[in-house]
């Protein structure tokens, strides 16, 4: 799978929804671990669009996180503001015959 593509009337309707979630992940002092992979991935799966916040203070380094996490979960990074990203990654396909 890869990263989605999003156009921007797509991605200003994926900010209007994302303002009033809570964050449902945290990259700290350790950066992307397997644990939170796995974390992010899972919460992708169930939600599709999730708010992850990044404990780091320097601005390059923290987006350098978040397009590496947008990467590894084949998932859209729709918005940064601050130390919040939201992410965006559509429901796998079923392929029932």
């Amino acid at each position: 799978m890869t990263q989605p593509i999003l156009t921007g009337a797509e991605r200003r309707e994926l900010r209007a929804q994302g303002q009033l979630l809570p964050d449902m992940a945290a990259i700290g002092q350790h950066g992307i671990t397997d644990a939170v992979k796995a974390e992010i991935d899972g919460q992708l799966s169930r939600h599709q669009l999730i708010k992850i916040r990044a404990t780091e203070t320097d601005r390059k380094t923290r987006k350098a996180l978040f397009e590496q996490v947008a990467e590894t979960c084949d998932a859209a990074l729709v918005s940064t503001v601050g130390r919040t990203a939201l992410f965006f990654r559509p429901a796998a396909e079923s392929t029932d015959s």
